[in-house]
């Protein structure tokens, strides 16, 4: 699927990965943003969602701030891959598998609210696919999940926002993040079908998520987009063996170019993983990416340190972090 021309189809995919409406009817206000009419605007967000171009519409919470995650790997034989794949896929808390160019050929994201929880489910991967599970659990961030424009030439933002301090999670903040892990109802109130689900109110839903925004707990809030069905076909998680003292400093420095889109450090595992700096480019063509990452050596002076590049060759699991396991009741009242 290509990336879309349409101005107003790329507005609407685009430029409300930040800033989506926290008020009563977002789709209206965005409507009238646009010169559509409400009804218009819903039938395109649930058209790309049922099209896969688009994850959801909802929170992306930053790592670590709700449950606790990891980047995991196993190495398989080729002729099990598929077979490895499905076991990890079927673990709710997995909510990324991608097989990739190396070794450890499997690479898959664990979420959970504990981490008790998240041992568990590892443990399981272990036993199931008969293959010791690399754990890179994140050590430092520089560039996680901050969207992903699709205006050509854009630049990503330069400077960390002011944040305050966050606040302790309640029962009822759990309810909440439960109600709306798997993204916004597309109808015309969607906070008040969140706050049916989770037993609050629209107006107590709308100040959450925006005290969220404010303190970090949420990277983000608005469209999540799936980039293969975009157009981005080629992605990459480009690796390097950093000496400790410099990590930091390059890393932060790396994860501002236009081509990271995401660019963290992880530890290394002794006698089985080297590489402590990751980030991930991606293109729509593996060429694109190969001249991306060639040029990001070069501007970083990378070539004296080892490094590994690692691209995607089968998505076998994409979506939204799994905080909580629990059936949800989705039983919301959707009328305008």
């Amino acid at each position: 699927m290509a990336l879309p021309d349409c101005p107003i189809t790329l507005a609407l995919l685009s430029d409300y990965q930040h800033g989506f409406p926290l008020c009563e009817q977002p789709f209206a206000t965005i409507a009238a943003a646009h010169g559509l009419d409400e009804a218009d605007v819903l039938a395109r967000y649930q058209g790309w969602l049922a099209q896969g171009r688009l994850s959801r519409i909802g929170p992306v919470f930053a790592p670590q701030r709700v449950g606790t995650s990891l980047l995991a790997a196993i190495s398989v034989p080729p002729d099990e891959l598929a077979q490895a794949a499905a076991r990890v896929s079927a673990h709710a808390e997995v909510n990324h598998n991608y097989e990739r160019e190396h070794d450890y050929n499997l690479w898959f994201v664990v979420t959970a609210p504990t981490h008790e929880r998240l041992d568990a489910v590892l443990d399981a991967i272990e036993t199931e696919c008969q293959a010791p599970v690399l754990r890179l659990p994140l050590v430092e961030q520089y560039h996680i999940d901050l969207g992903f424009s699709l205006h050509a030439g854009a630049a990503k933002a330069r400077t960390a926002p002011v944040l305050r301090a966050a606040s302790p999670l309640t029962d009822a903040d759990r309810a909440l993040i439960a109600a709306m892990q798997s993204g916004l109802p597309l109808c015309p109130r969607p906070y008040a079908a969140l706050a049916a689900e989770a037993g609050s109110t629209s107006t107590s839903v709308l100040q959450r998520i925006a005290d969220w925004l404010a303190d970090g707990t949420l990277k983000r809030f608005g469209v999540v987009l799936r980039h293969h069905e975009l157009g981005f076909t080629a992605n990459a998680m480009v690796v390097h063996d950093i000496p400790d003292a410099m990590v930091s400093e390059l890393g932060q420095r790396l994860g501002q170019h236009p081509a990271v889109t995401l660019c963290y450090r992880r530890p290394r595992v002794d006698g089985r993983w080297r590489y402590n700096l990751f980030c991930m480019v991606h293109g729509r063509e593996r060429a694109e990416v190969e001249r991306q990452i060639a040029e990001l050596r070069a501007t970083y002076a990378l070539h004296d340190y080892p490094h590994a590049v690692l691209f995607s060759r089968e998505r076998f699991k994409q979506q939204g972090a799994c905080y909580s396991t629990a059936p949800q009741r989705r039983a919301y009242a959707c009328a305008a």
